[in-house]
């Protein structure tokens, strides 16, 4: 399942599709991959920007979480990362936040996935593949995120997660072929961002509906590629 993703830089602080991209070059969680444009890499257990509705005062917020609840044994481990749609409303540590509009939205330019080779050697390894949907619009991620209770720590600290749904044709034939449950994240349609958020005080049930698989799509997958390895000193 997608562990990381891509945005440009100035989408860091993008609320509303309407609304002027500001921002500044670099950004949490990850680094520059270079451009006209600098992109920003996200990965798990890094900040995450989440657009976010604050009802109190009538407007969207970005603000920044962990990506990954924490593991009980040890809350730097992000686990779990991902929520499955199907039970989102149903099983916890998601069901509590789903229901309370702990909802939010990541945007992203293009997204990895995981496909599993079984090397030679019989040892398998992950290929990394990066979905690019190719027009450089920024699409929305559904995350659920809730605050935590750390030991130390002088205040609760934030946390999501990504939902995701059964995978596209796309991933399906191209990474997934070999899963007997291939996944993929929980795109929203831009249209939906007010219900996911919760702004219209539309019911849980009405948020969990737009977690659907997006289909039809013109986008391109490929193995990301190597990084060279650093010759011995």
């Amino acid at each position: 399942m997608c562990g990381k993703f891509t945005a440009q830089a100035s989408w860091r602080e993008v609320v509303a599709f309407s609304h002027p991209l500001t921002g500044s070059a670099g950004g949490e969680g990850g680094g520059s991959e270079g451009g006209e444009e600098a992109i920003v890499t996200y990965r798990v257990g890094a900040a995450v920007p989440v657009i976010v509705w604050d009802a109190e005062a009538r407007a969207r917020r970005v603000v920044p979480m962990r990506w990954g609840f924490p593991d009980p044994r040890d809350w730097r481990r992000p686990r779990p990362i991902h929520a499955r749609s199907e039970t989102i409303d149903a099983k916890e540590p998601f069901r509590t936040p789903f229901r309370a509009g702990q909802r939010g939205i990541v945007v992203f330019r293009t997204f990895n996935e995981g496909e599993e080779v079984m090397k030679a050697s019989g040892r398998s390894e992950t290929r990394q593949w990066t979905i690019d949907p190719r027009d450089g619009q920024p699409r929305g991620f559904a995350f659920v995120w809730r605050r935590y209770a750390i030991e130390g720590q002088p205040a609760p600290l934030l946390f999501c997660v990504m939902a995701t749904v059964p995978a596209n044709e796309l991933i399906r034939r191209t990474i997934k072929s070999g899963e007997e449950d291939p996944r993929m994240p929980a795109i929203l349609d831009d249209e939906a961002w007010v219900t996911w958020l919760g702004e219209d005080g539309a019911p849980p049930a009405s948020a969990k509906a737009l977690l659907k698989t997006m289909e039809g799509v013109d986008w391109t997958s490929a193995p990301e590629p190597r990084k060279p390895r650093t010759p011995p000193r």
